[in-house]
């Protein structure tokens, strides 16, 4: 299976909105069930934004957002969120759509910290992190609800390696 990473494009609306249907995606998002396509443009389709695609047989199957700032003492940070089509979990697709974003980060956005929040009982998501160089920095209690209980949220961080 070869896994093409791309900028998101205007055509890409239907494939993203197609990833957010899926129940299994909502639930460990900070989004409310049954979004609108608008509401996903919305989320995703700010020129503000950095988002890469990951492309299966002419599909999108997966995105990757770092959601920069403009404020000027924090250009240095972004925030991530990431969505992959349940159908393609496990197959390679998060794992090279996260690497290429923060090779994107490191050597073109010169980006130093990318950070993530994650559902604590998300441990496949959890383990993605790891693998890719994020480390926890520390547990938001309680701070989300999902399936009709507060849950903890786990802040993770990734720094680049050559300001360690």
């Amino acid at each position: 299976m070869e896994i093409q990473i791309r900028h998101l494009e205007a055509t890409d609306r239907q494939d993203i909105f197609d990833i957010y249907r899926h129940s299994s995606v909502l639930e460990n998002t900070s989004q409310k069930p049954f979004l609108s396509t608008d509401q996903v443009e919305r989320l995703f389709g700010h020129s503000d934004h950095f988002t890469l695609v990951a492309e299966v047989s002419g599909k999108v199957v997966g995105h990757i957002t770092l959601f920069m700032t403009t404020k000027v003492r924090d250009r240095h940070c972004a925030g991530l969120a990431i969505a992959i089509n349940p159908e393609m979990h496990g197959k390679g697709v998060g794992k090279t759509i996260m690497q290429e974003a923060i090779n994107q980060a490191d050597n073109w956005l010169n980006l130093v910290r990318l950070e993530l929040e994650v559902h604590a009982d998300n441990h496949s998501a959890i383990a993605l992190y790891e693998r890719v160089g994020f480390q926890l920095e520390g547990t938001k209690r309680l701070s989300t609800f999902k399936n009709g209980k507060y849950i903890d949220m786990l802040l993770m961080s990734r720094i680049r390696p050559d300001y360690l």
